[in-house]
């Protein structure tokens, strides 16, 4: 197997605009599977049971860590236009 210099990130940048685009590695995936997992299973046992306000709180709880996931695992983000660098 080859080496790289450049890393591999779970999250690259998007092509346009601020922040990730769709996950490149496996474990991206994982993570994306379990966060729409975990805010869908969230209705049935948290929404129902415990009301709108604690539902909403979840959701941003598992929205901030998925965004700290992304900031560790992928590209730094940044403005990008369309241009892939050289």
């Amino acid at each position: 197997m080859p080496a790289t210099d450049s890393p591999k990130y779970w999250f690259p940048g998007k092509r346009y605009g601020w922040g990730w685009g769709p996950p490149t590695a496996w474990q991206g995936w994982v993570v994306v599977v379990a966060c729409v997992a975990l805010v869908l299973g969230g209705i049935p046992l948290v929404h129902v049971r415990m009301g709108s306000v604690v539902y909403n709180a979840y959701v941003a709880v598992l929205t901030v860590a998925l965004l700290v996931l992304c900031w560790l695992t992928g590209e730094n983000p940044r403005w990008r236009s369309g241009k892939r660098d050289a």
